[in-house]
């Protein structure tokens, strides 16, 4: 007799963060990547960073 048991896959923390899409033209695309690479991160952590700096202007302490 065997016994299957399943696992919990879902990150616990450190696993990857459920992603974002969204969609913008090319030439916007091309802008912000240059200005991310000025910063020699990726566009993704960019656009990361923009968001809690707007989070915390706004009086919100970002999680994560």
């Amino acid at each position: 007799m065997s016994t299957v048991t399943t696992r919990d896959r879902s990150p616990k923390g450190s696993g990857q963060s459920p992603q974002f899409k969204m969609r913008i033209t090319p030439e916007l695309k091309e802008q912000l990547e240059a200005e991310a690479g000025k910063d020699n991160v990726s566009l993704a952590n960019w656009i990361k960073d923009l968001a809690r700096q707007e989070l915390k202007r706004r009086g919100i302490e970002p999680r994560g």
